[in-house]
């Protein structure tokens, strides 16, 4: 229970700071367990994002396989922008696009080091 917290602390502290800028947002409901819908979606004057947040403290983040494909059919059909985000203590919002996320066995991952060269949340409102 306490992981589900976190989760669903750290993505209403995102989705707060998008609609502080004036984004319209979404939160999925059943986040975290529905295989439906990315965790979050945003939108803006044509920007628009899907968002599967992940809230760990490993130096290696994954995400199963499932939910990779999940966000790429969203790119594909809805035509949005889609991210997995990770929130490390103390460290910001990293907003990873897919094409960085690298094939395992039944999931994708990436590394810390490689996912500090990814996007910050100032990068996608400001942009």
């Amino acid at each position: 229970m306490l992981k589900y917290r976190k989760g669903s602390r750290v993505e209403r502290e995102l989705l707060q700071y998008f609609h502080l800028h004036g984004f319209l947002v979404i939160r999925s409901a059943g986040s975290g367990v529905s295989k439906l819908a990315p965790d979050a979606l945003v939108f803006k004057g044509g920007k628009q994002y899907a968002f599967e947040i992940k809230a760990h403290e490993t130096e290696r983040l994954s995400i199963k396989e499932e939910q990779y494909e999940l966000l790429k059919r969203w790119e594909k059909e809805a035509g949005i922008t889609a991210f997995v985000v990770w929130k490390k203590k103390r460290m910001p919002f990293l907003f990873i696009p897919l094409k960085f996320m690298k094939k395992a066995r039944k999931h994708y991952t990436i590394s810390f080091k490689e996912a500090l060269n990814a996007f910050k949340k100032e990068d996608l409102v400001f942009s």
